[in-house]
């Protein structure tokens, strides 16, 4: 009876479950906030775009109040704190539900360009803080049309 089945090397499975893994990490990825260590800290997801004139940094911080959130500029470093305290309670006649959640967050982006820190805008808007952050004169990309010879 041995014979009629066939024999598989163990690596064949080893390597399914590798890929199962990383299937369901790839799932997980990109959630609005991902979890830290056990001390309960939580990252909100940061996009970094450059133009020609200016560094654009946007975060998600949904359901935070933009007086709860810090954002400060050292040595061409981007560094956007805060914490996050959210209560929902829930009355029905049969039942009684409090949710609560909690955590701080610190991002520091070292930006691709130098920055004139004078003129940075930040700006919250539906759950995004949007920061643009003009470049300096030196920085700023100047087109060079080339020219067939």
């Amino acid at each position: 009876m041995f014979s009629l089945i066939p024999w598989r090397e163990t690596r064949d499975l080893t390597s399914f479950r590798r890929e199962m893994d990383r299937l369901f990490d790839r799932f997980f990825e990109g959630w609005p906030f991902r979890l830290g260590s056990e001390d309960g800290y939580w990252l909100p997801s940061v996009d970094v775009s450059e133009t020609g004139k200016e560094v654009i940094v946007k975060a998600e911080v949904p359901g935070m109040d933009p007086k709860n959130i810090d954002v400060s500029l050292h040595d061409n470093v981007l560094t956007i704190r805060g914490e996050r305290k959210q209560e929902k309670e829930e009355k029905e006649e049969d039942f009684h539900r409090i949710e609560r959640s909690y955590g701080a967050f610190c991002r520091s982006i070292a930006l691709p360009a130098q920055v004139d820190p004078d003129k940075v805008k930040a700006e919250y808007k539906h759950g995004v803080l949007s920061i643009r952050l003009p470049k300096t004169k030196e920085e700023a990309v100047k087109k060079i049309e080339v020219k067939a010879a």
